[in-house]
């Protein structure tokens, strides 16, 4: 039987994420790609920022393309847009 792959283990597989935004996650509690899509790329970004402070922009995009499969560069220049005016929001809201 397959040892299951620890929370580290999870993440590291998804594309977009190094090592520092990995670690970011797991410091705002993300700990599992199911985590990730459970909040959404803004609310997790939100939460990552609210815990370290030092969270730039290119983490969202890397966020929604793990999520999402796309590459971070094509997700900042494709929905660049509706995630700004999404985070607007959650900012607002919280």
């Amino acid at each position: 039987m397959p040892k299951p792959a620890s929370h580290k283990e999870d993440l590291a597989r998804l594309p977009n994420l190094g090592p520092k935004s990995r670690s970011m996650l797991i410091a705002a509690g993300i700990n599992s790609l199911a985590d990730l899509q459970r909040l959404g790329s803004v609310a997790a970004y939100v939460k990552v920022n609210r815990q370290s402070g030092k969270a730039s922009l290119n983490l969202l995009w890397a966020l929604e393309g793990a999520i999402s499969g796309l590459h971070w560069q094509e997700v900042a220049r494709e929905h660049r847009t509706s995630l700004l005016l999404a985070l607007e929001d959650a900012e607002r809201c919280a």
